[in-house]
């Protein structure tokens, strides 16, 4: 006897007949089964009989069955309706691979090449010849290259037709993809048939699926040509405002665009900035005169040339040189070298040029004014302007293949022609920008791009449609926001980490601060030097500061420009960290206000005072970075007894905590972290058990 769990009912129903209610033996061979459903509605050859799925999709469950020879014979009947009929019913049942696999063995997809071919049925019939056409051969079954030159033709006649029905189009433009990818010769073929022109006036219908099916097609002519007919298409793209109409009819239309059309907008954006990728990955050739040229071309766009045909040889050079200097490159005296990372590579030396003459008063603007600061604070544009053209390669992914599931394109790019150029031109301000509110130095170069690249990702990621509108939020995403964000990112990022994993920081927490305590004593005790600012404003006078080893007395005194660091012993004058009353910052600082009117918010945010002797004297700084101002109002506050409070102490104590938590949690990685401690087991019953050393080893 079979099993029970052998044993299903099903339902099995037939046109024209009762349906039966039938006990499945799943042990049983399928043929066995037809065989007594055929004898139950009296019907011979059971081999020419197949079960299919009522529900769902309508595949078939046997190898061979009667629909392929009923529809094989019916879409050849002379009766116009019976061909319909049965050309709809083809093109559901050609989705199943077994029905497919029965249909071509008879040469039935050869029937529909003809049909195609004669071009002769009405547009209801030669729609669901194309889709039957279309649903067989998706199943690789045959090979594209089988197919006639006349058949290829006609396909693309009907793209070509001014008045045609949409649906035999939309289908039409889906075999000529397939076609377009799966050979080279096929693609030479269908690029000649196929009109652009007429392609990309497909893409300014309303219908949205025609619209996606010529966008697929033309992502096709892209992808399967070489490097050179990609950009002579491109050309001619360009010549025929291909992009304007996508910006106007599909990003702009009312309707938002499928997940379909959205990889297709992806895949033309990397095909585009993916044209920039051979400059992006070549150095710059000093051989090279126009690249020279335009080299120099940056120098003279920058500063006022006097007549260099006068100069000896030693003289330009030198005069070149310091140029180069003022423009930010690091090597002045060979600055092409700045150029052979790679990369950029050159790719940075054309968004260079095209910012000097794009916008070439913002370009002098940001030049001069970097040259007349200090060495140490100015933002260098050369060496600003590589990194930035970097950050943007890795941010627009250029240089990578187009992913077959992603479809994060940017409107934007579709606002311009030329997105990489006018994203670096607002972003080469936004640096300088970004410098100036960090109160950067040289030594902060690395962590300013960082906060540019995070500024330019997360207004990219708000997907703005044009330039104007990402100027604009960039532009309103200054340090200070950044800094907002992060912290309530770390914040929501704490109130999702498990319980004991918040407990575990909280244990750390004062090792760390000890640990940040320590560094900052350190530093004082190593010192800094300082300028004196007098009522003049010159600051020709330095002076130096250093806390004694065992951390009782501060020593100060005047030094030279060029002076090694000083010993305690050559800094005559001391106060004794037990006179220390008070340390001020800012406005309270007594010398900020004797120069009340006079001084700049720079250096009221770099401004500290020491007051000592019931505060009768003060010792007045003025940091040279908001770093050395951090680290020494956090070492006088440590000296005090006091909380440090600068917000170099929190960035510093977030990035060791969060060190320190993910090297004690390496070990369970992808292992759960309970919300409360599992439960300790009840004691045994007694202790009455021990292990016998001697007894084992005898």
């Amino acid at each position: 006897m079979p099993q029970q769990k052998d044993i299903v009912k099903i339902a099995i129903q037939m046109p024209g007949a009762y349906p039966q209610l039938i006990q499945l033996d799943q042990k049983k061979p399928l043929t066995a089964v037809i065989k007594e459903v055929c004898d139950k509605w009296s019907l011979s050859d059971p081999e020419n009989h197949a079960l299919q799925y009522a529900d769902g999709v309508q595949s078939y469950i046997t190898e061979s069955g009667c629909s392929a020879e009923d529809l094989y014979k019916g879409i050849q009947s002379l009766d116009a309706g019976v061909r319909c009929e049965s050309l709809k019913e083809l093109a559901s049942f050609s989705t199943d691979i077994t029905f497919a696999q029965e249909f071509i063995s008879r040469d039935g997809h050869s029937l529909l090449v003809k049909i195609v071919e004669d071009a002769s049925e009405a547009p209801l019939i030669m729609t669901h010849t194309l889709t039957a056409f279309m649903e067989l051969m998706d199943h690789g079954i045959v090979s594209w290259e089988n197919l006639s030159s006349l058949f290829i033709t006609k396909i693309a006649s009907f793209v070509n037709m001014k008045v045609q029905d949409a649906s035999i189009q939309q289908v039409s433009l889906a075999i000529l993809e397939s076609m377009v990818l799966s050979s080279n010769s096929l693609f030479n073929h269908v690029k000649l048939e196929i009109t652009l022109e007429r392609l990309i006036s497909h893409l300014q219908v309303t219908n949205q699926q025609l619209q996606t099916k010529a966008m697929a097609l033309l992502m096709a002519l892209l992808q399967a040509g070489g490097e050179a007919e990609r950009q002579e298409l491109f050309e001619y793209l360009d010549k025929k405002h291909l992009r304007q109409y996508i910006y106007k009819n599909i990003i702009h239309s009312s309707t938002s665009a499928g997940d379909e059309m959205t990889h297709y907008l992806y895949v033309l954006q990397t095909l585009r900035l993916n044209l920039l990728e051979h400059r992006m990955r070549t150095p710059l050739d000093s051989y090279s005169q126009d690249q020279r040229e335009m080299l120099h071309g940056l120098r003279q766009a920058a500063f006022e040339m006097e007549s260099e045909g006068n100069l000896s040889s030693e003289r330009r050079h030198s005069l070149c040189a310091k140029e180069f200097k003022k423009l930010g490159f690091s090597n002045n005296s060979n600055p092409g070298q700045d150029l052979s990372r790679c990369p950029p590579g050159l790719l940075a030396l054309d968004t260079m040029a095209y910012f000097s003459s794009r916008y070439p008063d913002a370009y002098s603007r940001f030049v001069l004014e970097n040259s007349s600061r200090e060495d140490k604070h100015e933002c260098p544009f050369a060496r600003s302007s590589i990194q930035l053209t970097l950050i943007l390669c890795e941010i627009l992914r250029i240089g990578e293949p187009p992913s077959e599931t992603r479809s994060d394109y940017h409107p934007i790019f579709f606002a311009q022609d030329r997105l990489l150029e006018e994203l670096f031109c607002i972003c080469i301000q936004l640096v300088n920008k970004t410098w100036k509110e960090m109160r950067a130095t040289q030594e902060d170069f690395d962590k300013v791009m960082q906060v540019v690249r995070e500024q330019i990702t997360r207004t990219l990621s708000s997907k703005p449609t044009s330039l104007e509108l990402f100027k604009n939020k960039v532009n309103a995403l200054n340090y200070s926001e950044i800094l907002k964000l992060r912290q309530t990112e770390r914040l929501h990022q704490e109130e999702t980490l498990a319980p004991p994993v918040v407990e575990l920081k909280e244990r750390l927490k004062p090792e760390l601060l000890d640990l940040i305590r320590q560094q900052r004593l350190n530093r004082l005790c190593h010192g800094t030097l300082f300028r004196k600012i007098s009522s003049r404003r010159r600051q020709d006078k330095l002076w130096y500061c250093r806390l004694s080893p065992n951390h009782k007395v501060l020593h100060f005194g005047d030094v030279e420009e060029d002076a090694e660091t000083p010993s305690i012993e050559a800094l005559q004058d001391k106060i004794p960290v037990a006179d220390i009353k008070n340390v001020l910052t800012g406005r309270d600082c007594p010398h900020m206000k004797e120069n009340k009117g006079k001084q700049t918010k720079e250096m009221l945010d770099l401004a500290f005072s020491i007051m000592y002797d019931v505060e009768e004297y003060s010792l007045n700084f003025i940091a040279s970075s908001r770093t050395d101002f951090c680290l020494w109002t956090d070492g006088l506050s440590v000296l005090l007894g006091k909380e440090m409070s600068s917000d170099s102490m929190r960035s510093e104590l977030d990035i060791l905590l969060s060190m320190e938590i993910k090297l004690r949690l390496l070990d369970l990685e992808n292992v759960p972290i309970p919300d409360m401690a599992p439960p300790i087991p009840k004691p045994p019953s007694n202790f009455n058990f021990c292990y016998d050393f001697s007894q084992a080893e005898q």
